[in-house]
């Protein structure tokens, strides 16, 4: 049940009828796996924490650099060199201490990356490469745990979710072939700032519907964003019988 300090904290939730109460211990009871804390991953983990989501997972090897503070808003000048993971943890815990909130300060691979999988309910791809978008699909795939993709680039955007649970859900690999799909990061073609953030913030609902069983999730569905011309479109994703992950 939700104490007194849940009811006035989760109150404009609550007010929600599709969302209600039930809603709201669904989040409470969920477990998330947030895997990259960098310009996707801080408005995820901000805003699920703040809505309640009650045990999250936050894996990051990387450090906060000079260059990350122009879009990664849960970072100030003072964490500069520090663990991004655990930054955004104690960021976290700020907003909403009534929650668990745990930190991976690494790279999670192999057997570390299907542990970690198979002990929650969701994860989200905040990540920046193909081969962890790729090893994170598997293990997804493998342990049936929904997997809510986003990606941000430049001026673009794109957010859809596989659920394996669902038989006519396709994979990440159903949409990109892992063979002539090679890395293109923020360092090399740039990215504007805001554009995380609308990437980070769509992840972050689409988590919530999906967690709560309310709403439409995207699955079957790839959202592209260009936010200069700031269009939307939707493109309908099928899943490939052949697909060597999930067919």
């Amino acid at each position: 049940m939700l104490n007194d300090n849940e009811l006035l904290r989760y109150s404009r939730q609550l007010l929600l009828p599709r969302f209600d109460v039930e809603g709201q211990l669904a989040l409470k009871k969920a477990r998330v796996l947030v895997v990259g804390c960098g310009g996707l991953g801080c408005p995820v983990a901000l805003y699920l924490g703040a809505a309640g989501v009650g045990g999250l997972v936050l894996a990051d090897n990387d450090e906060v650099e000079l260059a990350n503070l122009q879009r990664q808003i849960a970072f100030d000048h003072n964490a500069l060199g520090h663990s991004k993971a655990e930054a955004l943890t104690d960021r976290v815990r700020a907003i909403n201490p009534d929650i668990s909130v745990t930190f991976r300060e690494q790279r999670l691979e192999g057997e570390a990356l299907a542990e970690a999988v198979s002990d929650v309910d969701l994860v989200l791809d905040c990540t920046d490469n193909f081969n962890t978008r790729f090893a994170l699909n598997r293990a997804c795939v493998s342990a049936r745990i929904p997997l809510v993709s986003g990606a941000a680039i430049r001026g673009e955007g794109q957010v859809s979710v596989f659920d394996s649970r669902n038989e006519a859900s396709p994979c990440y690999h159903c949409l990109y072939p892992e063979q002539g799909n090679e890395d293109l990061t923020c360092s090399e073609a740039g990215v504007i700032g805001p554009l995380v953030g609308m990437i980070g913030t769509t992840q972050a609902m689409e988590a919530i519907k999906v967690i709560s069983g309310k709403g439409r999730p995207l699955v079957g569905r790839l959202l592209i964003l260009d936010a200069w011309q700031m269009e939307w479109r939707e493109m309908k994703l099928a899943r490939d019988p052949d697909c060597q992950v999930c067919g």
